[in-house]
């Protein structure tokens, strides 16, 4: 075993053990959340970090993914847990219309056209009454009471989700994607079918996500549009997390996520109570002074630039 997979082996343990020795709910449900990020973020990755094509519209299939789970549960008298497995079909359904719509576009234009399909989608949820309920949201009945099933639950998704993704950047599948985000003409000359290989990174990215949105619907109980098709705190936070972490890097996702999650969580609770309220206020300041400061000095993010962020540490323990 080498170091790499020794660190990991390690990681895993601590994760698994985590809720059996750490027994607050309060610190249960911070993984939690971050473990549904962890997901989001590296389904963003697979699409922005490894294809090439930003998207700032991902909060449309977290959403479509939460909203199969919470029709299923309130219209059909289903189990919402079928969302798990519906909610990512469904948001592979709509990854195909916003690929069929949005892959026309390259660019700044893509973007732009992932964002507008966002709000489009939290404009439907938030005006089909009989369907979604509007903004008085969806309400259902936790199926558990403790948070542990929930944690594993989420474990094993994140856990897929990155091993899924680390096969297919092994495979054919991921030296296509790469080389469309190199040069997508140079790619098609060399007879990759680029609009076949965009799609299928969509719709691996939407299906992830997707489940990741269901499962939020079951853990939380409740959604309601702003919440799940939200610009700021599904697309954007997608985009910061991969960014952090480190973008077109399997584990940079991951890391993100935590450190994300863990900033929000400082500040909104104003450092645990130790610091003056008003600066629950401040965390998406902290979040643009961040971002702006990974892509001067970091731009690999945390993971991508983890060398050098070595380098700097050690070569400052030295000089003191």
């Amino acid at each position: 075993m080498n170091k790499k997979n020794g660190i990991l082996a390690v990681l895993g343990i601590v994760l698994l053990i985590f809720p059996l020795v750490v027994r607050s709910d309060y610190y249960q449900h911070l993984i939690i959340i971050t473990l549904i990020w962890v997901i989001i973020g590296s389904s963003w990755n697979l699409l922005a970090g490894y294809t090439g094509q930003v998207s700032f519209g991902h909060a449309i299939f977290f959403g479509i993914g939460a909203y199969t789970a919470g029709i299923l549960a309130t219209k059909l008298g289903m189990s919402a847990w079928w969302g798990m497995m519906f909610g990512g079909i469904t948001s592979v359904l709509i990854g195909l219309f916003v690929g069929w719509v949005c892959f026309r576009l390259r660019g700044p234009y893509f973007a732009l056209a992932t964002l507008a399909g966002g709000e489009i989608f939290r404009l439907i949820a938030t005006n089909w009454e009989n369907l979604t309920e509007g903004m008085v949201g969806i309400l259902i009945i936790q199926t558990f009471r403790s948070k542990l099933p929930y944690y594993y639950i989420a474990l094993a998704l994140a856990a897929l989700c990155i091993y899924i993704i680390h096969i297919i950047m092994k495979s054919k599948w991921g030296y296509y994607f790469v080389s469309i985000r190199e040069d997508q003409d140079a790619a098609a000359s060399l007879g990759i079918n680029i609009v076949l290989y965009k799609n299928i990174s969509l719709l691996v990215s939407s299906f992830f996500t997707g489940m990741a949105g269901a499962f939020y619907m079951n853990y939380m109980g409740f959604i309601d549009p702003e919440v799940v098709f939200s610009l700021h705190f599904i697309s954007i936070m997608a985009i910061l997390v991969g960014i952090v972490g480190g973008v077109a890097t399997i584990w940079g996702p991951a890391v993100g996520a935590f450190v994300m999650v863990g900033l929000q969580e400082t500040f909104r609770s104003a450092f645990f109570g130790l610091a003056p309220k008003w600066i629950s206020q401040g965390h998406a300041l902290v979040f643009g002074l961040l971002v702006i400061f990974v892509i001067m000095f970091f731009a690999n993010g945390i993971v991508g630039d983890w060398s050098k962020i070595k380098k700097i540490f050690f070569k400052t323990r030295e000089t003191t």
